[in-house]
């Protein structure tokens, strides 16, 4: 059974609840799945973790949380190479580059990427949290 480690930031809900739908998929397709808050995540319990999902949403000029998820990321991203990671988030407005920008850092770190970064503006619609779970299940079953 694979472990995972779903770490998030949110700031009005929208990505949270991306997290959540993202976990209960993790957990149907099988792994030993785990709901974390940036703050409560240490990059050094990485090495016990078969994979990552890491959702940040889009801050300011269309860039990750700058108080707790970019210094984590800063951290975190130093033991990525050839770890399984997928990115998601929220936007409300840009269309995007902050994740075009953090599929490509995550990329440079040497991470395995899985997809391109799954994206949902505002809130998640039924259809939005479906895709969520389906990333979760998707994700776990290429470990």
């Amino acid at each position: 059974m694979s472990k995972v480690a779903v770490i998030y930031w949110s700031g009005t809900g929208n990505t949270e609840a991306m997290a959540q739908a993202i976990l209960a998929g993790a957990k149907e397709a099988g792994a030993d799945a785990e709901l974390f808050e940036v703050e409560s995540f240490r990059p050094s319990d990485m090495p016990t973790y078969d994979g990552f999902l890491f959702g940040c949403p889009a801050m300011g000029d269309e860039v990750l949380e700058e108080g707790s998820f970019e210094p984590f990321f800063a951290m975190a991203e130093k033991k990525l190479k050839d770890v399984p990671v997928a990115l998601f988030g929220s936007y409300g407005w840009g269309g995007g580059a902050w994740m075009e920008a953090w599929v490509e850092r995550t990329k440079e770190a040497g991470a395995k990427l899985f997809g391109d970064g799954l994206i949902i503006e505002n809130a998640p619609t039924e259809e939005g949290l479906a895709d969520c779970r389906k990333l979760g299940m998707e994700f776990v079953k290429s470990l």
